[in-house]
């Protein structure tokens, strides 16, 4: 598959052949949706919690007779029919997280480079080493091959300086070749790696590591 490729200050382009793997039909959509669904879940703290009428402190005191005053029955001022009371099957903590078999894992992130590159939405950059550790040359560069949107930028390693001068651009996020995973290729708009970053990429869809 031909996917463009940058010079290092994104003046010039070209298109090179790159072994991005293949996919006829629906094949790999569901587990890209499973994977995505479970990082997204994995993310929850799952630390929300509300007070039954039992924790609530207070209302331990009937509020008044149970007869006679012409007001409905009361048993506690904690009830949950009433203002600072319990609350009736509220959240309370728990795990979110969910188990993706292996295989499905690399299924899907061989599938989702599979629909970025098709879509285009993959650029390669000969190495991701601006001239000037600065952040608005990188910004320049970036710009170049991704004018608009949310940008992912892939490398293995990254240099210091490069790091630097990127993390202050809000729509730039840094991410390492080798933690790549199926929601980062399904969330930006622009996906640009490095020379390097493109084949460990390959190599690890290859290789049917998730």
């Amino acid at each position: 598959m031909k996917l463009t490729i940058f010079t290092s200050d994104a003046t010039k382009s070209s298109e090179q052949e790159f072994a991005v793997p293949t996919f006829e039909g629906d094949k790999g959509l569901q587990a890209v949706k499973e994977v995505v669904v479970a990082h997204r879940a994995n993310a929850r703290l799952g630390t929300h919690s509300t007070k039954t009428r039992g924790e609530v402190r207070g209302g331990g005191k009937k509020p008044w007779a149970q007869k006679g005053t012409g007001r409905a029955r009361a048993g506690s001022i904690r009830s949950p029919l009433w203002s600072g009371g319990g609350v009736v099957f509220g959240p309370k903590p728990r795990d979110y997280s969910k188990k993706i078999n292996g295989k499905v894992k690399a299924l899907a992130f061989r599938r989702a480079l599979y629909d970025r590159a098709v879509a285009g939405d993959i650029s390669v950059i000969e190495a991701f080493s601006p001239t000037q550790p600065k952040t608005k040359v990188v910004g320049q560069v970036i710009g170049r091959i991704a004018p608009k949107g949310r940008v992912l930028i892939v490398d293995e390693p990254f240099s210091t300086e490069a790091s630097r001068a990127a993390r202050n651009l809000g729509r730039i996020t840094l991410q390492t070749a080798s933690k790549l995973n199926t929601l980062d290729l399904c969330t930006y708009t622009k996906i640009i790696m490095s020379s390097k970053a493109i084949e460990k990429v390959i190599a690890r869809a290859q290789g049917g590591q998730s």
